[in-house]
């Protein structure tokens, strides 16, 4: 059976796709399309992105962003849900410039699981991402992912980074980050 051929996107059209309230990015030429989250999705995001913050006050090893266009070759430009930039990289204040994040976040959502979990994931692992935490609120776990793991870890207690020139490590509690609103 002969498949008709898909087109192969690249970081540069995927740019030039119109603002209708889609996620766009694209992994080695492969499109991939999320809706608008689902407030849950928001509400456990903004309570990462809350936790994370205040640790790098304490910890200036980073600086974190929710979204941002990262991208390592032509054909690939993803927007994590949320991650830490080392401060060298940030200083630059391009994207463009952003090749090493330290810990990348993606929240589960039924349209963006199979992108996140295998598409995206095994990008970042490519690319050499220290840390990916893929959250799943259904399941109330996260998945750990570094860059040699074959399968994950996966945390129903406590998730843990430690990231280089702290002090300390940064340990969020799952019940608590998996609260009902």
């Amino acid at each position: 059976m002969v498949m008709p051929v898909q087109h192969y996107y690249t970081a540069a059209e995927l740019l030039d796709l119109p603002e209708d309230g889609n996620k766009y990015e694209v992994v080695h030429g492969e499109l991939l399309v999320s809706p608008s989250p689902r407030p849950q999705h928001q509400f456990l995001l903004n309570r990462i992105a809350h936790r994370v913050t205040s640790y790098l006050e304490r910890f200036p090893v980073g600086l974190g962003a929710s979204g941002g266009d990262l991208s390592w070759s032509d054909d690939t430009l993803v927007i994590p849900d949320f991650l830490v930039v080392g401060l060298a990289e940030a200083r630059n204040l391009s994207w463009q410039e952003v090749k090493h994040p330290l810990l990348v976040v993606e929240v589960l959502s039924p349209s963006s699981g199979r992108a996140d979990r295998f598409t995206k994931r095994r990008l970042y692992q490519e690319v050499g991402v220290p840390l990916y935490w893929l959250v799943d609120a259904d399941a109330a776990t996260v998945e750990v992912w570094t860059p040699g793991t074959r399968f994950p870890i996966v945390e129903h207690e406590a998730i843990r980074w430690h990231p280089e020139g702290a002090e300390e490590p940064l340990v969020i509690d799952l019940a608590g980050l998996f609260r009902a609103v």
